[in-house]
């Protein structure tokens, strides 16, 4: 019998040590739900999980990509759509504009909705944004979505530029008619039987005091003595005035007066009523030939109108084959988004039998190295009681 060292305490103490341990163990998973809290509990184990996990975090991101790229996608179709909407608009006044019986004033009115319509889908072009970045301005190509959690795992985006002029709205033919203008010119200034021959490089101010200047002359040798009869009364000889009430006591007197005086009338009369003695005739301008101009969709004339709706429609085809890519784009970005979501599931429960604590084994476990504990307990207390005997052999 030795009191120096208790063998078998020794080894209940090492067995429950073992047992505390392990029961801390199961404790620690228990409690935290994972097999592997530690790289010592599973080295490869770990390994696999984590490069299981960034796949997890990687696909659930990948398929918040796709869906980015599926709302852009909307975001685009969504405004073609409109841009759709204003075309068939205009080829519906591409066709009444085709209509001969609409007068020039009808034309321009149509001419006008198409411009602003033109307008319109430029500016839907150079406005259509998601996260700041333009869609439709011709700058959105080969955008790559990231579709995966590795590289180079990625499904390339590109939007072609829908503004008017690629649309082939901007360089529409056709051949304008030019007709000759019509208007009067004016010929001479006549008063009274006189004539002024008007001289065209001149004003109508300078013509005027040449023709009043011109009516002088003529006037001073309209009046001669053989128009004038002498007149006698009360013993007086005079000359009555052809102009006024006046009278003279000669011929000369009377002529000179009769001169002055219609001068002065007519230089009054034609200064302010120039118009009334302005003599005008009708001029047609010489006509320009017709030329072929390229521009906005128009339809001043049928050929113009027709080829705005051959231009409209071929716009019409583009902006159908652009969604049409769109939609075709769409439905895979969807079917990518749901592969990832399932290939991120099957991963997911796949690192969740690696990570993961079975619950009711590890409870098992856990129940076992109880009961272990407290035998190994009540077997260090028998150990540590069995060297009590030595104390009867020293009494």
């Amino acid at each position: 019998m030795v009191v120096q060292h208790n063998l078998t305490a020794m080894n209940s103490n090492r067995q429950l040590g073992v047992t505390t341990s392990a029961q801390a163990k199961s404790a620690e998973k228990l409690s935290s739900g994972y097999r592997i809290n530690r790289a010592g509990d599973d080295a490869a184990g770990l390994k696999i999980s984590e490069k299981m996990r960034s796949q997890v975090r990687g696909l659930n991101r990948a398929s918040a990509n796709a869906q980015d790229g599926v709302s852009l996608i909307q975001t685009a179709e969504g405004a073609l759509n409109e841009a759709h909407s204003i075309l068939q608009r205009m080829n519906e006044l591409a066709v009444q504009g085709a209509n001969d019986t609409n007068e020039n004033i009808d034309r321009e009115a149509i001419n006008e909705e198409l411009d602003a319509l033109t307008t319109e889908l430029d500016r839907i072009s150079s406005t259509t944004q998601f996260n700041k970045q333009n869609l439709l301005d011709g700058s959105f190509k080969n955008k790559k979505l990231q579709v995966g959690a590795n590289a180079d795992q990625n499904i390339e985006i590109s939007i072609g530029s829908m503004n008017a002029k690629t649309l082939g709205l901007k360089d529409v033919s056709g051949t304008i008619e030019k007709t000759a203008q019509e208007g009067v010119n004016p010929v001479a200034i006549k008063y009274q039987g006189m004539s002024y021959t008007y001289r065209p490089k001149s004003s109508l101010d300078k013509n005027t005091v040449h023709a009043i200047s011109v009516f002088k002359k003529q006037l001073s040798g309209k009046y001669t003595s053989d128009n004038y009869a002498a007149q006698f009364e009360n013993g007086k000889v005079f000359y009555k005035s052809l102009v006024n009430d006046k009278t003279y006591s000669t011929v000369s007197k009377a002529v000179a007066g009769d001169v002055s005086a219609a001068k002065q009338a007519m230089s009054a009369d034609v200064k302010k009523n120039i118009n009334t003695y302005l003599q005008t005739s009708a001029v047609t301008a010489k006509a320009l030939s017709s030329y072929t101009q390229n521009g906005n969709a128009r339809v001043d004339t049928y050929e113009m109108a027709n080829n705005s709706i051959t231009a409209i429609q071929d716009a019409i085809n583009k902006v159908s084959s652009q969604r049409s890519a769109l939609g075709a784009l769409q439905n895979r970005l969807e079917h990518t988004i749901a592969n990832l979501d399932n290939v991120a599931e099957n991963t997911q429960a796949a690192e969740s039998r690696i990570r993961d604590t079975d619950m009711a084994s590890e409870m098992v476990e856990y129940s076992k190295n109880n009961i272990l504990a407290q035998a190994g307990q009540s077997m260090l207390a028998q150990s540590n009681q069995s060297t009590q005997g030595v104390l009867s052999l020293l009494q």
